[in-house]
């Protein structure tokens, strides 16, 4: 095997690093800082190969608990910093990654750029965040964290002091010692509203003045004004499944935060630009339309009667105070000194923006023809409305089924759905769609769960009243397998008056199925042929012009292993398109994915690209959640990166011509057809069929003291049961990581690669299959961060030393077979040759984890063993978030 290169440290690291070390100096004491300092200094040692590095005293047995929780806070902070310092350089950034290359791509390969705004006319692009618990840091400790990103951007601009006066590197300094004396763990678990409000934090700090400035430079890109394709959604407070904690209130309590948030934001660029448009008629003729703005807003100050931009803005910020206040139940923070009728729609108030921007244009084609804070405003109002983001809805279809059952049941329809086959539900359910009247009563006494789900559907009503329909259009079913499935949420929306039947059917709401398990993948093109049968569903359909599917990445993967669900998903993928193409609907898949490998995570530029042709078509939404959220879109910069790329991957995959010829698509298929047999055979095989594995799972890993972490809202399993089936994605894929085993991302693979003969065919498929290679690519950065050394420190916690031998021994045997073959396939002499930045970033951080993973298995020992100092509990919770911290994407 090829020795690694030296790792070329990056400046922002050793500048971050020392500052930690002198603030570790100051507020722990020297002993401490020695300690800590020795521990680091001989695990860097160790990692390098030093020559009899393995012989020196790691220093971890010296360690009391209280110095234990402050050499974990350390090591955590610094992985926080390097990570900090990584995105900095741009270490996640990739290469192309933006319109103005994907622009360039194309025209090389034909593609002119009118194809490509033509393109974005009907394109939607979309982020959703949700409140999926992957995100362990506190959000203080986050803000902290941002705050020093801002600190280095003043430094990287030559400049010594902040604004206010600070030296800025002691700005800095303050700012680490702040990160080190705050509180690192949740002592209290998140309820939903924390989970809205840490949502709004990056929707209204972050996606609201950043999407405008994009799309200014998009503009710029393009040569002429591009439609607002990108919008940003959310889960948080109408997701449902799983989590009985979001009701109604939940869901009303979203979408008033996100109304006063969005609101209070143009209040104070109007506000802002009745100071800056000091425009008056003493020196250029202004339009009538301008004037008649002017004139109705009902300022009668004589300072500004020759300034109708300003009375113009004055009467617009008296029509946003109402519109607050008719929102919010509050008045606007500042109020004006003009009354105003509020407005209808953020259509009203654009087209009152637009006249002050058509009237600048008009006047001449100097510097305030287009463009600048007015401009900025108009796309903002464009993009954000008067709801922020797109709220959506997401329930499990056993919820819909009971309810359905009992609202049939009560209103005399039928008096046992649940024992009708599907093709007697679709005909009952299709007569009562049809039916004008219905189901519910006042009168009538319904169960906890129907009541819960009825006000849901009154709360989306209401919300579309006083928001505008745009604040929520999607409803997510989960675990879909029917079409009945799909019916039953159309007769819950009729009970709002949501759906509408008759003979021109509308649904104000979209429903969506989520193909989750391999099972459902492969039955998806049948259930959507069904759908797209029912008349009344392709009237919605072809006048709405677009129908959503859901792919799920972290069920299918626990439930067939890392290739099958990459390739069931693809695959299903494939089958829909010709599907929809029939029905003459616009596909649009949304895509959900998590952090970790095993999750669907790694690049969204490679993903996007690896998409089958014909699938993308402009549109995809893509879900974002826990510490990924905190990674992407935590400043405006790192937001403005990834948005980019996300835009720039749609359009390539939309428009450039297939990479694979089509003489390959079929011998690479069909190799994927086999691998992705033997993979599943064998995870399968382990996971659902060795006896003994769940006990082996749940001792070897963290996953029971998982649970003590308190960072979402949401139970960690779907059902009271220790079953691997009922257990979520997260938490499974979670506690793999913590014991630097990565099982989800890879295992299989090696027995599918070992055991295909034609592996010059692999080797092709490598180099020149996008969706191979992405495969490969993020299996090979889970192989990088796993360790089976360390994974055998975790195995030894199992109690039968048998089983646990056993068992890990085919994981070990595995990981090697699955190491071996993925160099091979990718003539490589070692993982991560041919990426030496993330192998660098990757080989940082491993010196910092190895003792993280060593105190963690004793303080488990200890734990599990019946100590019961709190400190150990505490120490455990401080290893899982700063191994977390360390390996980035582990949920």
């Amino acid at each position: 095997m090829a020795s690694h290169p030296p790792i070329a440290n990056n400046p922002d690291v050793r500048f971050l690093g020392k500052l930690l070390g002198d603030v570790i100096r100051a507020y722990g004491g020297e002993a401490l800082f020695k300690r800590i300092e020795y521990i680091r200094a001989t695990s860097v040692d160790r990692a390098r190969g030093v020559a009899g590095a393995d012989g020196i005293d790691r220093g971890l047995d010296r360690l009391s608990l209280d110095e234990t929780l402050d050499f974990t806070r350390g090591f955590m902070l610094f992985s926080m910093l390097a990570n900090l310092a990584e995105d900095r350089q741009g270490v996640a950034a990739e290469q192309g990654a933006d319109v103005a290359h994907a622009l360039e791509r194309l025209a090389a390969a034909g593609v002119d750029r009118a194809t490509a705004a033509a393109l974005l006319d009907g394109a939607l692009v979309a982020p959703v965040l949700t409140a999926h618990p992957t995100e362990v840091r506190r959000k203080s400790m986050i803000d902290h964290r941002n705050r020093i990103a801002e600190l280095l951007l003043l430094k990287d601009r030559g400049l010594e002091e902040t604004a206010e006066g600070d030296q800025i590197d002691d700005a800095i300094l303050r700012q680490i010692a702040l990160l080190w004396q705050t509180r690192v763990l949740r002592r209290e678990r998140l309820y939903v509203a924390d989970e809205v409000d840490t949502a709004l934090s990056y929707l209204r700090d972050v996606f609201l003045p950043a999407l405008p400035a994009l799309y200014a430079r998009w503009d710029r890109a393009f040569g002429a004004r591009v439609p607002a394709f990108l919008r940003p959604g959310t889960w948080i407070g109408g997701d449902r499944d799983g989590n009985p904690n979001v009701d109604a209130a939940s869901l009303r309590l979203a979408l008033a935060r996100a109304g006063e948030a969005v609101i209070g934001h143009y209040l104070e660029q109007v506000h802002a630009l009745g100071a800056e448009l000091s425009i008056s008629t003493e020196h250029v003729a202004v339009g009538d339309a301008v004037q008649a703005l002017a004139a109705a807003s009902g300022d009668a100050a004589a300072s500004r009667a020759d300034e109708p931009y300003r009375r113009a803005l004055s009467g617009i910020y008296a029509r946003l105070a109402a519109t607050h206040l008719k929102i919010t139940g509050k008045p606007a923070p500042r109020p004006g000194a003009l009354s105003g009728e509020p407005y209808p729609d953020p259509a009203a108030l654009r087209a009152d923006l637009a006249q002050l921007a058509h009237g600048l244009s008009g006047e001449s084609h100097g510097p305030l023809s287009s463009g600048g804070a007015l401009g900025r405003l108009i796309r903002a109002v464009e993009v954000f409305g008067f709801h922020l983001a797109t709220l959506d809805l997401r329930q499990n279809s056993a919820v819909h089924e009971r309810v359905v059952a009992e609202l049939l049941k009560a209103g005399g329809a039928c008096d046992d759905y649940l024992a009708l086959d599907e093709e007697a539900r679709v005909a009952l359910l299709r007569r009562e769609l049809a039916s004008p009247r219905p189901l519910t009563s006042p009168y009538a006494a319904y169960s906890e769960e129907t009541a819960s789900e009825l006000a849901i559907v009154r709360a989306v009503a209401d919300g579309h009243r006083t928001y505008g329909r745009a604040a929520i259009i999607n409803y997510i079913v989960s675990m879909a397998q029917s079409v009945s499935d799909l019916l039953e949420v159309h007769l819950l929306l009729k009970e709002a008056g949501l759906y509408r039947g008759g003979d021109t059917p509308e649904a104000d709401i979209m429903a969506i199925p989520l193909f989750e398990t391999v099972a459902d993948l492969e039955r998806a093109p049948g259930i959507m042929s069904a759908w797209f049968a029912l008349p009344e569903v392709a009237a919605i359909s072809c006048t709405r012009g677009v129908q959503e599917v859901m792919i799920g990445y972290s069920d299918s993967n626990k439930d067939g292993g890392y290739l099958t669900s990459t390739w069931q998903l693809s695959k299903g993928s494939s089958a829909l398109a010709p599907v929809f193409d029939d029905a003459g609907v616009r596909m649009q898949l949304f895509h959900g994915r998590g952090g970790a490998v095993g999750r669907g995570g790694g690049s969204a530029f490679q993903a996007i690209q690896a998409q089958p042709p014909g699938t993308i078509q402009g549109r995809i939404r893509i879900t974002e959640q826990g510490e990924v959220i905190a990674a992407k879109y935590g400043t405006r910069a790192s937001a403005a990166t990834n948005l980019e790329a996300m835009t720039a991957a749609t359009l390539l995959a939309s428009l450039a011509p297939a990479e694979l010829p089509e003489q390959d698509r079929a011998p690479f298929h069909g190799a994927m057809d086999a691998l992705s047999d033997a993979a599943f055979r064998a995870y399968r095989g382990l996971v659902y069929e060795t006896e003994g594995f769940r006990s082996f799972f749940r001792q070897a890993t963290p996953i029971a003291e998982i649970a003590g972490l308190k960072i979402g809202s949401r139970p960690a399993s779907r059902k009271k049961s220790d079953a691997i089936e009922d257990l979520r994605a997260i938490p499974w894929v979670f506690s793999w990581a913590q014991a630097r085993v990565m099982l989800p991302g890879w295992y299989g693979v090696g027995t599918a690669l070992a055991g295909f003969d034609d592996k010059e065919l692999l080797r092709d498929m490598a180099a020149h299959w996008p969706l191979f290679a992405a495969t490969l690519a993020n299996m090979e950065q889970v192989l990088a961060k796993s360790d089976m050394t360390i994974a055998a420190r975790y195995a030894s916690l199992v109690e039968d030393r048998a089983l646990g031998g056993d068992i890990f021994g085919r994981i070990r045997d595995e990981w090697q077979r699955t190491h071996d073959c993925l160099l091979q396939v990718t003539r490589q002499t070692r993982l991560l040759e041919k990426n030496p930045a993330l192998g660098a970033s990757i080989r940082l951080r491993l010196p910092y984890i190895e003792p993280l993973n060593l105190l963690q298995i004793e303080l488990l020992k200890r734990h599990r063993s019946g100590e019961d100092d709190p400190r150990i509990g505490e120490g455990i919770l401080l290893s899982i978030n700063a191994i977390a911290t360390a390996l980035r994407n582990s949920g």
